[in-house]
């Protein structure tokens, strides 16, 4: 079965966001537009099976499963948060993984 995906005003701007950072950080256009398509590759990839992916921690603190993808290695890796709604992937949010869980709170 193929899942339309969708991305969350939030998982947008964090994605937006986190291409600022990589081409701060890194100074290369190349790099941040690589990482910037990698991610959002990996996201669309979950059309096809995103039961492949674990539950995430937030799924503690949340009505609806949510589940994670992980995208990267090591010092570079983000967090792909999504859900399944009936035949739709909704791309809660696009956190790198250092950053603290989300919580009831957040």
């Amino acid at each position: 079965m193929q899942y339309r995906i969708e991305y969350t005003e939030t998982a947008e701007r964090e994605l937006e966001q986190a291409y600022l950072w990589i081409l701060e950080q890194s100074r290369s256009l190349q790099i941040a537009h690589n990482r910037f398509n990698g991610i959002t590759q990996a996201s669309d990839s979950l059309n096809g099976l995103p039961e492949r992916c674990g539950f995430a921690p937030e799924n503690d603190y949340c009505a609806e499963d949510i589940r994670q993808l992980l995208y990267g290695q090591r010092h570079g890796q983000y967090r792909v948060l999504f859900t399944l709604r009936e035949k739709t992937v909704v791309i809660l949010h696009i956190r790198h993984s250092a950053r603290k869980h989300l919580n009831s709170e957040a």
